[in-house]
């Protein structure tokens, strides 16, 4: 999915290196609304702790969870590499993902290609719209992105902004002229603004002739093989397609770390319905999922930013969503989110406002989360009509439609077109196949269209180049009994940016534990954290080795990753180290465990431990990351153990 905004032809495009980039500013969404926390229960994680962003970043750079990519050579902006927890995590996400939707909802698992043939993107819109305006430092050639410039120089002036998705590049020049706004590295004039197309171009094989890009999203290729997934789905609808890949958008000023890169992951669900029916056999399954909202018509009334708290039925019951798929869709996002770690209290659906819809979308919810950069997007779920299957059917002459048998024969009347052959292959002669593929891949819409230019001219001009006289085609109505419907689904989209949820995620459970080291510790819950459990031997003890690499065996076994920390480091450094990995659980391993093999496991966020039979300790571990029991749980069947200090 893609927020397209201006017209932008492939011609224009400018390869532009950009020395000096500009940090994004992302307007922040005021709300006075209580959210109850359903996560991070700890009286350690404190709602109004300050946030460090700096120290936290320090944090994450420091453990290697994400690193800037070619580092040494002095790193390419935009660019980050995933280290060991990073990969770690994003895998344990995905995974998650994969069970929530693909098999949860018997989704059909696609892989396609990075590359796109140029046509594709140009039948879908991309080449045309998919950019962005840019300014550049009269004196310096510094790029900045120009809506962003203005939304940081002008925050207040409400009517501006609200405007500027549908502004002229003349019209953004004014408002940057009228306000005086200049480059904010030098304070030096600003040209006038020009359009930058956000694909990265490049052609396949040697001779250069195919054009192609490196897909901006990975929608395009559920929607060219709709023929396949729909013949594999027994030819019946509703059904989803789904797709984890990478993306690459050229971003013209990518400073926020993870928020704004130029290569990123995207997990997409198109999910396929007749438009004449948008129910949802399972929405009473969510029914009473409640949403924070931010609707369109709240956004454009101007009486504040408050936020609605409604359950999926009385917003359904209000229609505050276009359809039960949305709704069930919405509700199963917050769930997914909610599961992996966001904070409920930091999460709101918006409603896109008509100016800032997509050309392809006829409705479109953003899950936003309050991060130290403001509200971000980082779930987008658009209706995309039938938008793209009618653009490719249109391009390609291919029938992307479902056929449904009526059980009651309709009688109707339709357009029909009529060539005459006699004279249609001596007038076009070697053009005679590709004429006759455009004139049959009209439907009844564009059928009605021609017969209006034959009527008022007598010829009607395809792919402009030729012309077909009322002679050798005609359209006219007839009366037909239909026994099969014949119709383009529409499709909705949810659309995850997993880079950003992963960096939502960081700074949700993000804290500091309150003491003399003030240490960083990284709250996942046991389900995501990159390493599952801690074994520490007191020691060095010889003694110790057999029980350590007997746990690392049996909890591979489980299927549950660990980390031996055999280090000379005191027991609560070596805790305080993996703290900060998001490590939630951590096995001691002392002479206590030599004379009977038991151990000690600590809890992560509450410091808490209980001693028990390794067995069972492995049995709890395994519970607890699966999602079958709680800490609070465990303690109510375990005696806490508190002789030892860390």
């Amino acid at each position: 999915m893609f927020q397209a905004s201006r017209f932008f032809s492939i011609s224009q495009t400018i390869q532009l290196s950009v020395p000096k980039l500009y940090s994004i500013q992302i307007r922040p969404l005021n709300t006075n609304t209580a959210i109850r926390q359903e996560f991070l229960k700890s009286a350690r994680i404190m709602s109004d702790q300050a946030f460090d962003r700096a120290q936290f970043e320090q944090l994450l750079q420091r453990r290697f969870f994400v690193a800037p990519s070619f580092q040494i050579y002095g790193g390419v902006a935009g660019l980050y590499d995933l280290g060991p927890p990073g990969c770690a995590l994003q895998a344990e996400v995905l995974s998650q993902w994969r069970q929530h939707f693909i098999i949860a909802e018997n989704m059909l698992e696609i892989d396609c290609v990075s590359l796109t043939p140029h046509v594709v993107l140009q039948t879908s819109g991309h080449v045309e719209r998919f950019c962005d305006a840019m300014v550049k430092d009269a004196k310096s050639g510094t790029y900045y992105r120009a809506d962003h410039l203005i939304e940081a120089t002008i925050p207040n002036e409400t009517a501006i902004l609200n405007k500027l998705e549908d502004m002229t590049l003349d019209e953004m020049d004014s408002v940057i002229k009228n306000f005086k706004i200049k480059a904010p590295d030098t304070g030096n004039d600003l040209e006038h603004p020009q359009f930058f197309n956000l694909m990265f171009p490049t052609t396949v094989g040697p001779t250069t002739q195919t054009k192609s890009f490196l897909r901006p999203e990975t929608a395009q290729g559920h929607f060219v093989n709709f023929k396949k997934l729909l013949e594999f789905n027994n030819s019946r609808i509703p059904f989803a397609s789904a797709q984890i890949g990478k993306a690459f958008r050229n971003e013209i000023s990518p400073r926020a770390g993870l928020l704004r890169v130029r290569e990123f992951l995207m997990a997409e669900v198109e999910h396929y319905v007749d438009p004449l029916d948008k129910s949802h056999p399972r929405v009473g399954e969510v029914e009473h999922e409640i949403l924070t909202v931010w609707t369109k018509d709240d956004q454009e009334s101007g009486n504040g930013k408050e936020f609605r708290r409604i359950s999926i039925r009385e917003a359904l019951d209000k229609k505050l969503f276009n359809s039960e798929t949305m709704a069930y869709f919405l509700a199963r996002i917050q769930q997914f989110l909610v599961k992996v770690g966001i904070d409920h209290k930091k999460l709101v659906f918006r409603q896109h406002k008509s100016n800032e819809l997509s050309h392809y979308a006829c409705d479109c919810w953003d899950a936003e989360v309050k991060t130290s950069h403001g509200w971000i997007e980082i779930v987008g779920c658009a209706d995309r009509s039938a938008y793209d299957l009618t653009r490719h059917q249109e391009a390609t002459g291919q029938k992307l439609v479902v056929q449904q048998t009526l059980e009651t024969p309709v009688e109707k009347e339709v357009l029909k077109l009529e060539i005459n052959k006699k004279q249609f292959g001596p007038r076009f002669r070697k053009d005679a196949k590709e004429v006759e593929k455009l004139l049959t891949a009209m439907d009844q819409s564009e059928l009605a269209k021609r017969q209006k230019e034959l009527d008022s001219q007598g010829s009607i001009t395809l792919a402009e180049k030729f012309t077909v006289d009322k002679d050798i085609v005609g359209i006219k109505t007839v009366k037909v009994v239909e026994h099969v419907r014949e119709f383009v689904p529409n499709v909705i989209e949810p659309s995850f940016g997993i880079g950003r949820i992963i960096y939502a995620l960081l700074e949700n459970v993000y804290f500091v534990r309150a003491g003399a080291e003030q240490r960083g510790v990284l709250a996942f819950p046991p389900a995501v954290a990159p390493i599952k459990c801690l074994i520490v031997p007191l020691s060095g003890n010889a003694e110790f080795a057999p029980f350590v690499r007997d746990l690392s065996i049996k909890m591979r076994a489980l299927g549950i990753s660990s980390r031996v920390d055999d280090s000379s480091s005191s027991i609560g450094r070596r805790y305080a180290r993996n703290d900060e990995l998001g490590t939630p659980f951590g096995i001691t391993v002392d002479f206590q465990t030599v004379k009977d093999s038991t151990v000690t496991l600590r809890e992560r966020d509450t410091t808490k431990q209980i001693r028990e039979p390794i067995d069972k300790i492995l049995t709890i571990i395994s519970d607890l990351v699966n999602s079958r029991s709680t800490w609070d749980k465990v303690l109510e069947t375990c005696t806490p153990f508190e002789q030892q200090d860390v």
